[in-house]
């Protein structure tokens, strides 16, 4: 596999940290970017942290000699924030697009949701309160796969199920169609591989795969959607 250059942004959140670390061990060059880092330190060796404001900074700086991107923006679930998220999605990923033209990077990949069109699935608490409250963020995510559409650029969007931390597994299922009956959970490790298989690979240009792992019945139930919602 040859050697790339790619820029992380969200790097010190959960699945952008786990980005960085698979993509050091593939022997690519990191420049990994968040609004700040709260622990350097915690980034492997030979990673190049910039801080950036992905809303208001100049992003043309950080696109420089870079051959791909990997979006893993997100926002907080906390009742307030998704009352009103940031438009780190929409606004945040047009203003990527911007300034990927104007350096001349062409490939750019982002996390999306499955629950953009997979609205039937998993426990009940999760179907009658998880999901409605996600709707704004939804729309957002929505409007910014529609940006990347029209972009003119080499996107891919990658729709995982409700994310479980976890380390890669190598048997998740991906495809283009909403994933099976019974699937509902995506593992960060795994929903890292496919964004690098994508930045590094070309795979899955110009579409959105959905990613799902058949998980536990103790990591699908309503017990467990009560427990991360009150985390």
């Amino acid at each position: 596999m040859d050697q790339r250059h790619i820029l992380v942004f969200g790097a010190e959140g959960v699945t952008g940290r786990e980005v960085v670390r698979q993509a050091i061990a593939r022997g690519h060059q990191v420049r990994a970017s968040d609004r700040s880092f709260n622990a350097p330190e915690r980034l492997p060796e030979g990673v190049e942290a910039v801080p950036a404001d992905i809303l208001h900074g100049d992003l043309r700086p950080l696109m420089s000699g870079v051959d791909a991107v990997i979006s893993c923006l997100g926002v907080g679930n906390d009742p307030k924030t998704l009352l009103d998220p940031p438009p780190l999605y929409l606004e945040g990923t047009t203003r990527m697009v911007e300034a990927m033209k104007a350096e001349g990077v062409r490939r750019i990949v982002v996390i999306s949701a499955a629950f953009l069109v997979v609205k039937d699935r998993g426990p009940l608490l999760f179907r009658t309160a998880v999901i409605p409250s996600l709707t704004r963020v939804l729309d957002q995510m929505r409007g910014m796969e529609a940006v990347l559409r029209v972009s003119g650029l080499d996107w891919t969007a990658v729709r995982p199920g409700w994310l479980l931390d976890g380390e890669p597994t190598g048997d998740a299922w991906i495809g283009t169609d909403p994933f099976p009956e019974g699937l509902i959970r995506a593992r960060t490790g795994d929903v890292a591989t496919l964004l690098l298989d994508c930045a590094d690979q070309g795979a899955w240009v110009g579409q959105a795969p959905f990613i799902a792992r058949d998980e536990p019945d103790a990591m699908e139930s309503n017990s467990r959607v009560a427990l991360e919602m009150l985390a």
